[in-house]
């Protein structure tokens, strides 16, 4: 287990940032999110990879964009924040606070590993790195639809990209120092000048530093990252770009709360886990290189490298007859794990991108190949009891034996070293290759088509360490995966569209016989219409898109119950169906006048379309119709802000409003969790040019709410309404 020490690191951060001798400025106001080009071609002066040059109303998708200065409205500090301002997307179980676990359009992967998501195209999300500091990201992406015919990677209802902040060649930066509820103290930097006698080196430094108690005392964490990045020009049509990604986190493994029929919730403040964190740590390297080749052609080439590590010791609620909760309401017993996880992650892509002409045919062409290998080693230690005794008249020894809390005088730290058993060890390598390409053709001024596929080939190494004679079976397969859309210009303001899409995600694990499992197929259609109100009249600007989808999703794990399966152990089977239907209204608008509203309503109905045994082993039957774990039918995010002038100061006021829609919480069960509607709030000046002072009050009516469940007895809380102060300095 590694042991990691946040003290040296906050100091070379603090010295890091402190290298800041430029000239005072204003800091440089972030931009507005883009209504004008959704996928675009250059940014920063950089190429995307696995997207084209496209604006809005050409792109048969219909795709979010969050920047920096709506991230900030929404006062969104981690990725589960920003992604809250989607109703697309939908929280899922975090593995006890450990990472970032999402749905897009009712779908979600593995419910028991990282959601996948995208840094600047690289594959991020997997591996144990810890929840996502938003410091170093410039905007978030959510890319609906499957994209596997591009990327060939992502989620069954979507993919979500960030993109980092990378130099601009200039000079400026700011420092920003936070205080808050619950002990709630945050600083932060990001610094970027010009470097070389030729001013092509540009440098930028990016960090942050957090340490906060919680509302579920003793839990208390702390976090530290350090995010460089350089971008050198070659020449005016080569670049070359670094980016550095160090995070290190303590954070407590937190499982939430337990609900009962006959008690209810167990109290939101009642903390179920021990003072004892969990330390994860990432450290990324990415190098992409762009050179134009010519005025329509030009090529990509990256590589990324990522470690992660997550080490610690867990005491989580039992389940079922184990849970004491379910008797009398006053207790929590609990179990103990020991995790020790390990990753590797190495990409390696070349994109050529550009267009020509046959005849009066115009093509816009994508053509790349990629590489990627992911190798991880679980390792988990385990203890477990079943109480037997009075649960009206519990001793010291029933508190350490069993690891019981009792709700009304929780005693932490009993018994932090129990005696625990082998329960995993294995370590497994997932390998690939893809190729693809993508051709939207311009057939008239008014219509184009789409036209896209990829084909990729995989394989995987899994060794069971646990095994009397630990061996290496390998297993591979290939798949296919085309995409088609259209677009028709209705005019200047106005397309419609329509698109087609095939992904898949390859899914970890082996059968009862040894052999890989197929992977997870999802087949995607929609249909829809995008809006530039820019068009529409001269004292707005913004984007309106509307979209109706349907999306069928194949061969998610099951337990196996063949005869065959069950005589030798507990075994899952890629057997598994599904389907999500629903509605999108997305709308950004800004006025001359400085008001600027953001909305996102999406209506989700996601079912499973056969019957079969859950997966985890709780011995539930899931029947055809049954709805999707932490899918809300109707979910809606609403943020708004104002620029204003009081006494000739600069002031901002703003707020939004989150609901979330009923969710089952227990796939297989009736548990259900409640709706809520949270409300937000902030207000900002500028008292000088280099300084501003903002209050953000999140759940301003303190409501009571959940916001993700893995079970009935590992159920998210919502937060209490909190407030937050932040002092910003600008040069």
């Amino acid at each position: 287990m590694n042991n990691h020490k946040l003290k040296p690191v906050t100091l070379l951060l603090g010295l890091t940032l402190g290298l800041t001798n430029a000239h005072a400025e204003d800091e440089p106001t972030p931009n507005a999110p883009e209504t004008a080009k959704i996928e675009e071609l250059f940014v920063l002066g950089e190429r995307r990879a696995y997207q084209g040059n496209f604006d809005a109303l050409e792109s048969p998708t219909a795709d979010q964009f969050m920047n920096e200065e709506l991230l900030r409205d929404a006062g969104s500090i981690n990725l589960d924040e920003a992604l809250d301002l989607s109703a697309s997307v939908a929280r899922q179980n975090n593995f006890g606070g450990m990472w970032n676990s999402f749905s897009i359009r009712g779908f979600s992967g593995d419910i028991n590993l990282p959601s996948g998501f995208l840094v600047n195209g690289f594959n991020a999300g997997r591996g144990f790195g810890g929840p996502r500091d938003l410091v170093g990201i410039a905007s978030v992406e959510v890319l609906k639809g499957p994209r596997s015919a591009l990327f060939g990677r992502g989620e069954p209802g979507g993919t979500i990209n960030l993109v980092t902040k990378r130099p601009n060649f200039e000079t400026g930066g700011y420092l920003r120092g936070s205080v808050g509820e619950w002990n709630h103290r945050r600083v932060e930097g990001d610094y970027q000048t010009v470097l070389g006698e030729s001013e092509n080196l540009g440098l930028r430094l990016v960090g942050f530093y957090e340490d906060s108690d919680s509302f579920r005392e003793p839990a208390e964490s702390e976090k530290v990252g350090f995010y460089p990045s350089l971008n050198w020009k070659m020449s005016d049509q080569t670049s070359l770009t670094y980016d550095l990604e160090y995070t290190t986190q303590e954070l407590p493994f937190d499982r939430g709360v337990v609900y009962a029929e006959e008690f209810g919730f167990s109290p939101r403040d009642v903390f179920v886990g021990e003072n004892v964190p969990i330390e994860t740590e990432v450290v990324g390297h990415q190098f992409e290189f762009q050179n134009n080749l010519s005025d329509n052609w030009s090529f990509l080439g990256g590589v990324g490298f990522r470690e992660t590590s997550l080490n610690g010791d867990a005491f989580e609620p039992q389940f079922g007859s184990r849970q004491t909760y379910f008797q009398n309401g006053q207790t929590i017993s609990r179990f103990f794990r020991s995790r020790d996880f390990d990753s590797e992650y190495f990409v390696l892509r070349g994109e050529l991108a550009g267009e020509f002409n046959t005849g009066e045919l115009r093509h816009r062409v994508i053509f790349g190949i990629d590489y990627d290998k992911f190798d991880n080693t679980l390792v988990i230690d385990r203890y477990r009891s079943r109480f037997s005794g009075d649960i009206n008249a519990l001793t010291s020894a029933d508190l350490a034996n069993d690891l019981i809390l009792e709700i009304d005088n929780p005693v932490y730290g009993a018994n932090l070293n129990p005696l625990a058993g082998a329960n995993t060890n294995r370590n497994e390598v997932l390998k690939g290759y893809g190729i693809y390409i993508q051709d939207q053709i311009d057939l008239n001024e008014k219509l184009q088509i789409r036209l896209g596929a990829r084909f990729d080939d995989f394989e995987q190494d899994l060794t069971n360490r646990l095994a009397s004679t630990p061996t290496t079976i390998t297993s591979s397969d290939d798949r296919f995966s085309p995409q088609v859309g259209a677009v028709y210009r209705v005019s200047d303001g106005l397309s419609l569209y329509a698109s087609y899409g095939e992904g898949y995600r390859q899914q970890t694990g082996q059968d009862f016989q040894g052999n890989q499992f197929d992977p997870n197929i999802t087949e995607s259609a929609e249909i829809g219409l995008k809006v530039d109100l820019g068009e529409m009249a001269d004292t707005i600007e913004g984007s309106f898109t509307m979209a109706l989808f349907q999306i069928e999703q194949s061969n998610f794990l099951v337990n196996d119950d063949r005869p065959a399966a069950t005589a030798v152990g507990f075994f899952s089977i890629p057997a598994g169906k599904a389907e999500s239907t629903g509605l999108e209204l997305d709308a950004y608008l800004k006025w001359d006048n400085g008001l600027s509203v953001w909305t996102s309503y999406a209506y989700t109905d996601a079912k499973f379309t056969n019957s079969f045994a859950d997966a985890d082993g709780f011995g539930f039957s899931i029947d055809a119709g049954d709805p999707v774990i932490n899918s809300p039918e109707h979910q809606l995010n609403i943020q708004t802000s104002k620029e204003l002038t009081i006494q000739e100061l600069p002031f901002r006021l703003g707020g939004g409003v989150l609901y979330t829609g009923e969710r089952n919480g227990f796939v297989g069960s009736d548990f259900t969790l409640p709706d809520y509607t949270t409300f937000r709030m902030f207000a900002e000046i500028k008292p000088v040019n280099s300084l501003s002072l903002r209050l953000d009050v999140d759940n301003v009516l303190d409501e009571t709410f959940y916001t993700n469940s893995y079970a009935d007895v590992w159920v998210g809380p919502g937060a209490p309404r909190r407030w937050r102060m932040t002092m910003t300095y600008s040069f």
